[in-house]
């Protein structure tokens, strides 16, 4: 598991309620990457993102070294903003 430092920034923006249940989102990606609900985005061929209330996190999923790398945790209307 793995975040860039945006992702840090991400976190500064959301409740500590919010993050309590993201973080436990996000632990659980250790032991299933692919869990029920997430969705793959277009455009790419390895990021997805799953559902956390009305925050998203999108996550980029690697393979070959078994590494998920959290990309962006926004809430839902900001989250696909570049």
């Amino acid at each position: 598991m793995q975040g860039r430092k945006s992702t840090r920034k991400d976190l500064r923006r959301i409740s500590r309620e919010a993050i309590s249940r993201i973080i436990a989102e996000v632990e659980k990606l250790a032991d299933n990457p692919l869990p029920r609900g997430s969705e793959k985005l277009s455009g790419s061929e390895r990021t997805y993102r799953i559902r956390v209330g009305d925050y998203r996190v999108v996550y980029e999923l690697l393979h070959n070294a078994k590494i998920v790398e959290i990309q962006r945790v926004r809430h839902r209307k900001d989250v696909y903003r570049k």
